[in-house]
């Protein structure tokens, strides 16, 4: 009887499925955008989340690391990578194209740089990696020599400078062994850990053991930075979805309309069920159900406009339509869904109330 009901009048029930449509294509568009935003920021930072970067403090009475150093922050970090760096700056020349670079002197390249084509050793100690612009631009490629400080290193590596925000090897690096840079002192020190949470526990033990009562050594960590960055998305999630709901509660004004004029149009059939036996429970009932499926059939068709808004979102800022399918993303539509067939409900409560509690001869007069 419900379903036949909102059948009596198909452009009003058109209208106000059609306002549920638009709020769940709001809720779940808008809750799947911040999903895409939160995924692309967590994988451009979540390589860098695990890298504590340990350089000279305030109180640090040399302008660099000295071995002594070092050799105590390899003694506190047991259970990571840690990589020493020594670092300058040059310009190397190729085909009478000039570029100028900084020059990273370390050993184990492997745990710091990505190569496109070549190899990053574990121990370089000789040959040069660079990064793939400079290479490009100076027209350089593997086996080919660089120039530094008066002697040739040949190229054993291409960095992969394409992986994303703030990467190791960015536009215009060049990685020699350590023993190339004429110096004792070492510019910083990057310690690999397993995940963000041991980077922040290597940070803190650093610090600890090497400042005693004065900063000799400031350690850093993305990981930090990445957790205000996901707190702000989630926030931002949350913005978004409250927008899209606004347009949820003017669909259900359009409902709690739709319902109270069904049910004044409809108050002598209804009073004649009431006077045939009908009780006031079951007017209530039929009512809402009239009320929920106007929400269901709005949120159905909501959600699969926004499943397609989604692929697409995906699509386009994360590059790959198939991480839709994630639950960081497929919950708003279940959101959408359960709140539009929530305040559908809502809406028809006045309406069904009203109905069920006319005096069946008021209705029957009317």
């Amino acid at each position: 009887m419900a379903w036949r009901n909102l059948g009596r009048n198909r452009v009003r029930t058109a209208l106000a499925a059609l306002g549920v449509v638009i709020g769940v294509v709001a809720i779940a568009s808008l809750g799947m955008a911040g999903a895409a935003l939160q995924y692309q920021a967590t994988q451009d930072l979540g390589g860098l989340a695990d890298e504590v970067t340990v350089t000279p403090g305030e109180d640090n009475p040399a302008e660099g690391l000295t071995e002594s150093q070092i050799e105590a922050i390899e003694s506190v970090v047991t259970d990571a990578t840690v990589v020493p760096k020594k670092s300058a700056r040059t310009v190397i020349e190729s085909g009478g194209e000039q570029a100028g670079v900084s020059v990273t002197g370390v050993t184990e390249a492997s745990a710091l740089y990505d190569v496109a084509s070549g190899t990053a050793p574990d121990r370089l100690q000789s040959g040069a990696l660079i990064d793939s612009t400079t290479a490009t631009e100076l027209q350089l490629g593997l086996g080919d020599p660089v120039e530094y400080d008066g002697r040739l290193y040949r190229i054993r590596g291409i960095i992969d400078t394409g992986g994303g925000f703030g990467g190791a090897g960015g536009s215009g690096t060049l990685v020699l062994p350590v023993s190339a840079i004429d110096t004792e002192l070492y510019s910083s020190v990057s310690v690999i850990a397993a995940d963000g949470e041991a980077a922040t526990r290597i940070a803190t033990a650093i610090e600890e053991r090497l400042n005693e009562r004065e900063e000799v050594v400031s350690a850093t960590t993305l990981a930090d930075i990445q957790e205000q960055i996901d707190s702000f998305l989630r926030t931002l999630n949350l913005a978004l979805f409250g927008i899209g709901s606004i347009s949820l509660v003017v669909a259900s004004v359009a409902i709690l309309n739709v319902m109270l004029m069904s049910t004044v149009e409809r108050r002598g059939e209804i009073g004649v069920l009431r006077a045939v036996g009908i009780r006031r429970g079951e007017v209530l009932r039929m009512i809402l159900a009239e009320a929920a499926f106007l929400g269901m059939i709005g949120g159905v068709l909501g959600v699969l406009l926004s499943f397609g808004v989604g692929l697409l979102l995906f699509e386009f800022l994360v590059g790959d339509a198939m991480l839709v399918l994630g639950w960081q993303s497929m919950q708003y539509l279940f959101l959408g869904f359960v709140f539009a067939v929530g305040a559908s409900l809502l809406s028809g409560l006045y309406p069904a109330w009203k109905a069920a509690n006319d005096r069946p001869v008021d209705s029957l007069r009317a």
